[in-house]
């Protein structure tokens, strides 16, 4: 770039700091060079001086001096394999360029952590266009399957995000459980924290209110098809978003999900099954970040359409099981 710009702020880079959308528009430019002409003046925002975290927002606009790129180009970004490229890929089941949405596989991490080194978020990079990486704004346990939503831009991630956090996001879940809940449509609701079980184990526990850490957690369900009082397919909706919430409720009133190990109940596992957690993220609905609603169901993976023909199950799930119960 070798002459002066004056860019005005789009509304899908609303809300971005102003070194990574410098770094967006300008790829292989350094930190360093920012730094140094934002001490000069050279980089303004409406007129005035700025620091590299001034937020940027629809509107604004930003005068960028020339720059000189070194030919070596942008610092390289954590490698993607080609495996993994096309793995991260093959997941894509909606993409509008605000939201990106993918059906996880069981047993992938969502984010790394101690001794995960392959992750959803480790593959993100597959999908930049040299302005943005996707950001996820949820996750799921590494057993569940299914629906997780990433924003796409710096505005949708912020709009997706805001949407989660206040609750506005309607989640709903599929699982094939140990047993035929009783009532077949009701509410299971408390205080949990993290705690020690009886194998020595972290996992959750309930809690009682006032206690350190205590978390409220709240969980409708209901009935969608049974398998004489052997199993059941059932319809979960988390109102609120603690770890292991769905594990933990369904163990601690008697129907555990098949192919848990670690919430369990006193009945016995299903026999012949894929030994696979039979949970999966079914469906959502909440804003659009530009526009109306968002609404999206998710394709059930193999093993769990193969444990619903074994169990004889209804295959017919409406989109919202819970439309008229609510």
């Amino acid at each position: 770039m070798n002459k002066v710009q004056n860019i005005t702020i789009g509304a899908d880079e609303n809300d971005v700091r102003l070194d990574r959308w410098i770094k967006r528009k300008i790829v292989g430019l350094g930190q360093g060079q920012i730094e140094k002409s934002l001490r000069k003046g050279d980089i303004r925002v409406d007129g005035k001086r700025a620091k590299s975290n001034t937020r940027l927002f629809t509107g604004m606009l930003v005068r960028l001096p020339p720059f000189v790129v070194s030919k070596a180009g942008p610092a390289v970004k954590s490698r993607v394999t080609a495996k993994d490229q096309s793995l991260v890929k093959s997941m894509v089941i909606f993409d509008d360029k605000q939201v990106l949405a993918l059906n996880k596989l069981s047993g992938l991490a969502t984010q790394g952590g101690t001794g995960t080194v392959r992750h959803i978020d480790g593959m993100l990079p597959a999908f930049d266009d040299l302005e943005y990486t996707p950001k996820l704004v949820h996750r799921l346990d590494r057993d569940t399957s299914g629906l997780l939503l990433l924003g796409r831009t710096p505005a949708a991630t912020a709009s997706l995000a805001k949407a989660f956090k206040s609750r506005s996001a309607k989640k709903t879940y599929l699982a094939i459980v140990l047993g035929v809940p009783r009532p077949e449509i009701g509410v299971i609701k408390g205080y949990m924290k993290k705690g020690i079980g009886e194998k020595g184990r972290e996992m959750m526990i309930w809690a009682r209110h006032g206690d350190r850490d205590a978390q409220y957690s709240r969980t409708s369900y209901t009935v969608l098809s049974r398998a004489g009082q052997k199993a059941a397919l059932v319809a979960l909706r988390p109102e609120t978003g603690r770890t292991h919430q769905l594990r933990f409720h369904l163990a601690e009133i008697g129907y555990s999900v098949s192919g848990d190990h670690k919430y369990v109940c006193d009945r016995e596992e299903l026999g012949g099954l894929p030994n696979k957690l039979m949970l999966h993220a079914w469906g959502i609905e909440l804003p659009h970040p530009t526009s109306g609603k968002f609404q999206l169901n998710c394709p059930l993976p193999e093993h769990f359409t193969r444990a619903m023909d074994m169990l004889g199950f209804e295959s017919n799930i409406p989109a919202d099981p819970f439309e008229g119960l609510e």
